[in-house]
């Protein structure tokens, strides 16, 4: 809603407020990669694919048709032969880089902390 030409701001521990949604996705695996390799610029659908690895054609699909309609990504087809369409991040997804780079860079430095953790937990219970 928009009060005042400003946007009115969500309650995340509002079980009825839609923020718990958007935190879902962006919480995404496949959202934080291609948010992230979105950063240095559009990109096809098939570059998106391979710098993520691993992510089934379909699930890539599904996350990118979620941000363009949450208004994170644009798509652009151009009419050519063979058609091409590529992806960008809007302002508002390029305001997810520095979030999800600080999330990203934490799970690198604890990584081996985590395993070891996980270790420990497995093997005592």
């Amino acid at each position: 809603m928009v009060i005042n030409g400003q946007y009115e701001r969500g309650d995340l521990f509002n079980p009825q407020c839609g923020t718990r949604v958007v935190l879902d996705r962006i919480g995404d695996k496949w959202t934080a990669l291609a948010v992230l390799l979105l950063q240095h610029g559009p990109l096809r659908f098939t570059e998106l694919r391979d710098g993520i690895g691993s992510v089934a054609p379909k699930v890539l699909t599904q996350t990118l048709r979620r941000l363009e309609r949450d208004g994170l990504v644009t798509r652009e087809v151009f009419a050519e032969v063979p058609p091409r369409v590529v992806y960008t991040l809007t302002p508002m997804g390029s305001s997810l880089i520095k979030p999800l780079t600080a999330v990203s860079e934490w799970a690198e430095e604890h990584i081996v902390a985590i395993n070891h953790a996980q270790a420990e937990y497995d093997a005592a219970g």
